[in-house]
């Protein structure tokens, strides 16, 4: 529109000619504004948005004093509104997606962790009978198998821990009703006989009572950390040739034949007398142990290179393929028909590693048990050296 010097429209470029009293704000605004521009923005009588902008130009010699520029806002609201509707379908889309997977990630994560965490409270108090259900092989899939191996091993040590109380309790019931027991036979009985024989047993229970409590002090030790060794030279052989004749007499009174095997050789190594010869005694003593009356123990040493092998092979009841692999762990019994703590193995296997030895047993049920001693030995030369 092209506005005269009386404030009216003069020319349109759509040809509409306005009436004498048609309304134009945005002109006012651009007289009664320093940089001769006004805008404004409303509806027409008929209802339609508009917006509208007026500038002035030069008066010099021309006939019109503005120029004005009107146009229509159904469109540009009809955009907007388009546009703010998308935006809004996708911010509910994107909502709902958020909602999924913030449910997917409480089922999959958040869910399974409390879960653990309740079956941990139960394990707190005793209750070693629950497990994590396993529902992906993700991470938390992994976490419910670590937790739920945890809960087999806490169960299983449970389960020794209470055979072990067992088993010891009964071990210690026995010798001490037998040392009782004799000890009110001989204070009645003035027989000379019968307070010999009473006197036996006492002694006898009562080493076994030490070797017991011995036991179970070497094993407090370990687990301490304060278990050491008193080395020196020894000669291994010759403590093992001590050991089995401290169980010969024992053998024969059980009807057992122990048939020994020696090398010619002397097999020094550098060790602690004490616990090889204790070693020895536990093995050669759960021989005896599992072997009934008839059985046979045949012991033999071999030197090869630079160490010694010493095998102990009985024909008692053996151990089955289950149990074969937990009889070196602390309190373990495969067979709990027979009296001893179920610790013995355990301290004698820990004797031998810390004398950078092994200690390996081989068994097949109902045929028997072969458990093999190996120790590295001094080499002649050290020896000279050390004689030198």
């Amino acid at each position: 529109m092209a506005i005269n010097n009386k404030g009216k429209v003069e020319l349109s470029s759509s040809g509409f000619q306005p009436n004498p009293d048609y309304d134009m704000p945005d002109y006012q605004l651009a007289l009664n504004n320093a940089t001769g521009i006004g805008e404004y923005v409303g509806n027409l009588p008929s209802g339609e948005k508009y917006m509208a902008v007026s500038v002035l130009i030069s008066q010099g010699n021309s006939a019109y004093s503005a120029i004005r520029v009107i146009v229509s806002m159904t469109k540009v609201d009809g955009q907007i509104y388009t546009t703010v509707f998308f935006i809004g379908i996708f911010s509910v889309l994107v909502l709902v997606l958020l909602l999924i997977l913030g449910f997917y990630f409480i089922k999959s994560i958040v869910s399974p962790l409390r879960q653990v965490s309740q079956i941990a409270r139960k394990l707190a108090i005793g209750d070693f009978s629950v497990r994590a259900e396993i529902k992906s092989d993700d991470e938390i899939g992994e976490l419910c198998r670590v937790f739920n191996y945890m809960a087999d091993e806490l169960e299983n040590s449970e389960t020794i821990k209470n055979e072990f109380i067992s088993s010891v309790s009964h071990e210690l019931r026995t010798p001490l009703t037998a040392i009782k027991g004799w000890s009110e036979t001989i204070m009645e009985m003035r027989d000379q006989d019968t307070l010999k024989k009473g006197m036996k047993v006492i002694i006898a229970e009562t080493e076994r009572l030490s070797g017991m409590v011995e036991e179970l002090l070497d094993f407090s030790r370990i687990q301490n950390g304060r278990f050491t060794l008193q080395r020196s030279n020894m000669d291994i052989l010759a403590e093992l040739a001590d050991a089995l004749l401290m169980y010969s007499e024992r053998a024969v009174h059980e009807g057992i034949t122990i048939n020994y095997s020696e090398p010619d050789t002397v097999a020094m190594i550098y060790g602690d007398k004490n616990r090889i010869r204790q070693v020895f005694i536990n093995i050669i003593d759960n021989a005896i142990k599992y072997s009934g009356s008839g059985g046979v123990i045949n012991v033999e040493a071999a030197i090869s290179a630079n160490r010694i092998s010493i095998s102990v092979s009985d024909s008692g009841c053996g151990i089955s393929e289950a149990d074969l692999p937990k009889v070196k762990q602390r309190f373990y019994k495969a067979n709990n028909t027979v009296r001893g703590s179920g610790i013995g193995l355990a301290v004698a296997d820990e004797i031998i590693s810390m004398h950078e030895g092994s200690l390996d047993i081989e068994s097949k049920l109902g045929v028997g048990t072969t458990v093999t001693i190996t120790l590295p030995i001094i080499q002649k030369k050290a020896e000279e050296n050390q004689d030198q």
